[in-house]
């Protein structure tokens, strides 16, 4: 019973702080506010994490892994490689649905901390050396068989999270503009995820 109070504890906090992280940032919320969040004392967010700095890391690592889960998804299946594209494109979609201030979390803390960039990278190696070389591997394989363009993975990814990423970002700049309530917007996500496969398998074809 006491494992598990401990695991809800911690789950309570990493919950909390990435709630507030994602609404005032890093460098404004405190652990006072994160332990308030979630309803324990700041004692216990230093127990569990010690600091702000390893609160943050631990949800970096949580996000990474989400990501990951994501591209993971579609292999191993015995699908068309179009349709692996399809999966890839729309998992990583519905990650940034479902948590859309996550790039400006990214963006900010990390172009504005070089040193935490270099730690969280070092986080993230089993997605270099477990995902990316097998997924060009792929795209290789696919070139040789004359059925897509030659492409490197960098610019696979590149064309996939700046089209992905984009509305989310734009997402107060688009409803101004257009007036639009809650649901329309919804609305042009959902035919925008459809139009991003399109894009992005268009742009895989032999030229």
């Amino acid at each position: 019973m006491l494992e598990n109070h401990e695991i809800n504890a911690e789950q309570s906090i990493l919950e909390a702080a990435e709630k507030l992280f994602l609404e005032k940032g890093f460098a404004l919320t405190s652990t006072t506010e994160i332990a308030k969040e979630a309803g324990c004392n700041q004692s216990m967010v230093h127990y569990y994490f010690r600091t702000k700095d390893k609160l943050f890391d631990a949800i970096f690592e949580k996000k990474a892994n989400l990501i990951l889960s994501s591209v993971l998804k579609s292999r191993g299946k015995d699908i068309p490689f179009d349709e692996k594209i399809k999966s890839i494109v729309e998992s990583h979609f519905e990650l940034l649905r479902a948590n859309p201030k996550l790039p400006f979390l990214l963006f900010n803390e990390l172009t504005t901390n070089p040193e935490k960039l270099k730690l969280l990278v070092g986080k993230i190696q089993n997605i270099k050396g477990m995902v990316l070389p097998q997924f060009q591997k792929e795209l290789d394989e696919e070139f040789k068989k004359g059925n897509i363009r030659k492409i490197s993975l960098m610019d696979f990814i590149i064309l996939l999270v700046s089209l992905n990423v984009i509305p989310f970002i734009a997402k107060p700049i688009i409803k101004a503009i257009t007036e639009m309530d809650d649901d329309e917007f919804e609305r042009l996500i959902e035919e925008r995820k459809k139009e991003n496969v399109r894009i992005i398998l268009k742009s895989l074809e032999i030229k």
